[in-house]
């Protein structure tokens, strides 16, 4: 290469923006295949949706799911999701669901690196769920 092409404005624009997008994607890394397959849900929507039979993991541990509980979900405390992911359909909507949300975004979270495709946090968990009136089973 010869000096002159050094010395052009247009070739340094060129390298600085090919360093740029090198370091974001070093930074950021490409999207995850399996980033949209996350969502947060209200209580409302999960309580239509449980209504109609959809699958509803409650994250809570034993204790918390007797006290109260979704009517039809599948008790799986959140030390066990992940060995226990393979017992549910992975290209069905998952709700996950525990006491105020956090557990059941790591549970969440855990499903989808599993390879599931719709899996949908539920904001709030039981607390949300009681102040919105809604039926618990015992």
């Amino acid at each position: 290469m010869s000096a002159a092409l050094f010395s052009r404005p247009s070739f340094w624009v060129v390298v600085i923006a090919a360093i740029a997008v090198v370091a974001a994607l070093l930074v950021f890394g490409r999207p995850q295949a399996g980033a949209a397959a996350l969502t947060n849900v209200s209580v409302q929507q999960l309580h239509e949706a449980a209504q109609a039979g959809a699958l509803v993991l409650d994250v809570r541990e034993p204790f918390e799911y007797a006290e109260g509980h979704v009517e039809g979900s599948v008790l799986v405390p959140l030390a066990t999701v992940a060995a226990r992911a393979g017992e549910f359909p992975k290209d069905e909507p998952v709700y996950v669901f525990c006491r105020s949300g956090n557990r059941s975004l790591q549970a969440a979270q855990t499903l989808v690196a599993a390879g599931f495709s719709d899996v949908r946090n539920v904001e709030g968990g039981i607390v949300a769920w009681t102040a919105a009136r809604l039926p618990v089973a015992r």
